[in-house]
């Protein structure tokens, strides 16, 4: 796997667990999170988005990808494009080396 695979996960993996932690807030469950991550996920599943597999990094475990995307898309556009921008930039640094 080359660095910016890596760098991915790391920015996917830190991004759902900064969101789970959000769940409680002092100790009272937030259902309007719930229902966002529910609702990104069935729409990414729905429509096929996976972006793992956009940038090639494919699973052999069904609909991971696309279940990490929905998460990702329920965190709302502003992330996302931050994400895309920032994974863009890291990309063109690791092939420039």
């Amino acid at each position: 796997m080359e660095y910016f695979g890596l760098f991915f996960l790391a920015v996917i993996v830190e991004g759902v667990i900064t969101y789970i932690n959000q769940f409680f807030v002092k100790g009272v469950l937030k259902w309007e999170m719930v229902f966002s991550i529910l609702l990104g996920v069935f729409v990414a599943v729905a429509y096929g988005v996976d972006m793992l597999a956009m940038v090639g990094m494919k699973t052999p475990i069904p609909f991971v990808g696309s279940i990490l995307t929905g998460i990702l898309i329920s965190r709302g556009s502003n992330y996302v494009f931050d994400l895309i921008k920032t994974l863009t930039s890291a990309r063109g640094n690791t092939k420039s080396k």
